[in-house]
């Protein structure tokens, strides 16, 4: 490796319009103001909350950013589902048995490093899908070399779930960063094997809102427990992540920054 830091920008869910219009207006001069060398952002619930469209995905990679992440949305778009066999810039979890659209892992060149990334969901309160611990382990070890740096979105439920799998892999990723609960949390750290980790980065969209839905729509539903169809907030949105400093000589994080930017769109 060359011994310089890789600054690698991770963006929270992006949620449906609001979320897609914070991106395309403000990722590039964020990138600019945090020096990110590489961008992954989760973007299964860019198209009106739930998936993503073909055409929603070139429109974030127009935008800056190298590859899309996903999560248990991602099947709610069928006509995702041909991109997914044919580009290896947006993946799905790669724990979804044999058979599923996809792969779960993707990877980028970037100041003569390979970053991979690694995209795996939870099971605790999801779906039964294979073991994000297994198979999150046998990735690592298929993938790590010496000029390598290995990212992880892990998109999960359960707090438990994302520490335990972040400690079971510290020292082997530079990064193991939660997703899906679409709540910023403000435990962001390195573990002690040089791993950086934090429970859930936020969300990219509406920011008067119920992880990104109408209130008031969320609210009836509590109050009269009917399974209302939620609908995205139109209001102002902010660009929410985590930039993680990455050191290329041995592949693992000496930094992990939060941050949190409405954009007024």
């Amino acid at each position: 490796m060359s011994g310089k830091d890789l600054q690698a920008l991770f963006l929270g869910d992006i949620c449906g319009q609001p979320g897609n219009r914070a991106v395309f207006m403000g990722l590039k001069q964020l990138i600019k103001d945090l020096r990110a060398d590489v961008v992954i952002a989760n973007g299964e619930n860019s198209s009106d909350g739930f998936g993503i469209t073909p055409e929603a995905a070139d429109a974030l990679f127009a935008a800056g950013v190298d590859i899309i992440t996903t999560g248990n949305h991602i099947w709610q778009r069928t006509e995702i589902y041909p991109m997914l066999n044919s580009t290896r810039k947006i993946i799905r979890p790669a724990n979804y048995p044999p058979g599923a659209p996809g792969r779960g892992i993707a990877s980028v060149t970037v100041k003569g490093v390979e970053v991979v990334v690694i995209n795996l969901q939870g099971r605790q309160h999801m779906s039964t899908i294979d073991c994000p611990f297994r198979i999150g382990k046998e990735l690592v070890q298929q993938h790590k070399r010496h000029n390598t740096c290995i990212l992880i979105d892990f998109h999960a439920e359960s707090t438990e779930e994302k520490e335990a799998l972040a400690l079971y892999l510290d020292g082997t990723a530079a990064a193991v960063v939660g997703t899906h609960t679409h709540i910023q949390t403000a435990d962001e750290r390195i573990l002690p094997k040089g791993t950086a980790y934090i429970t859930d980065i936020g969300m990219t969209g509406p920011v008067m809102s119920v992880i990104g839905s109408e209130p008031e729509i969320s609210i009836k539903r509590q109050l009269t427990q009917i399974p209302l169809k939620n609908s995205i907030s139109d209001t102002p949105a902010a660009l929410e992540g985590v930039l993680v400093t990455i050191q290329t000589d041995n592949g693992l994080a000496k930094k992990i920054v939060r941050f949190s930017k409405q954009m007024g769109v």
